[in-house]
């Protein structure tokens, strides 16, 4: 987009801390008499928040007069948000929503996408209002979309480690039923991870398998069926050192029931199936 050093600046200045650059050349720790301040070595934005919330500035820049809305958060960050709102920016859903809706978007409209990028339902609703769409979803966030495309494509089952009401993973696994056949199963944390080794190794209750995983699942969900070839995926603002560990655990299950030479028979055919 034209302007870009111009809007950098812009973002700089809103998000630029004397304090912070302070702190990071003192090797991320100072002390103050008693007291010391640590800094995270990855404190701040990653590239993709970075180019989200630079792609919303130059919006806003690009199309003066125009109504831009977000529909939702462009990152979990209350400032950002904010920061957007005072610039006239208007939020389609969420906290930050103020009574606006889908239905009030006209052809010449301006539809920001957040970093967490949206589900494929909503996105081909907003293609069919012919209005402006400004993408700003993280690259990260399509590199596990593709993932799933081909799991779904090869049919197994894609396995996301992430939260089931979060937008990100909601996108996520709108990519696998969107395809006929498409199936997936979302896990918050290890403990969950567990439960479906558990019935990996020895199948269960199926019924029980479903109710504990509800909304967690995609439709049709048949943990006997489901459970046999597996990809696993992630949130990628989840820890990915827990999802490579579950994606280990996974793994580890399917050995155990299937065997080495099953589980090398599938590596063979489609190809490293993980993260």
């Amino acid at each position: 987009m034209p302007g870009s050093t111009f809007l950098t600046r812009v973002v700089e200045k809103d998000y630029h801390s004397v304090l912070i650059d302070y702190i990071k050349a003192a090797d991320y720790e100072v002390s103050f008499g008693s007291t010391t301040i640590k800094l995270a070595r990855e404190f701040g934005f990653c590239y993709g928040v970075d180019r989200s919330i630079d792609y919303a500035y130059q919006t806003v820049r690009k199309f003066p007069g125009k109504n831009i809305y977000l529909t939702g958060e462009i990152i979990h960050n209350p400032f950002v948000n904010k920061r957007l709102i005072q610039m006239g920016v208007r939020f389609l859903s969420g906290q930050y929503n103020s009574g606006e809706k889908l239905e009030d978007i006209q052809p010449d409209d301006i539809v920001i996408l957040p970093a967490f990028g949206v589900s494929i339902p909503l996105i081909d609703q907003l293609r069919g209002m012919d209005c402006i769409l400004v993408d700003t979803t993280c690259g990260s966030v399509l590199n596990v979309w593709k993932h799933v495309e081909r799991f779904t494509k090869e049919n197994f089952t894609a396995l996301v480690h992430g939260k089931y009401y979060h937008e990100e993973t909601i996108a996520t696994v709108s990519r696998s039923t969107a395809h006929s056949g498409g199936r997936y199963l979302i896990v918050r944390d290890k403990n969950e991870a567990q439960k479906v080794c558990d019935y990996i190794r020895k199948p269960g209750n199926r019924s029980e398998f479903i109710n504990l995983f509800a909304g967690c699942v995609s439709e049709g969900f048949d943990p006997d069926r489901d459970l046999v070839k597996i990809g696993v995926a992630n949130q990628t603002t989840m820890l990915a050192a827990e999802s490579l560990e579950i994606a280990e655990m996974i793994k580890d299950a399917l050995i155990d029931r299937y065997g080495k030479c099953f589980y090398n028979y599938l590596f063979k055919k489609y190809g490293l199936v993980g993260i």
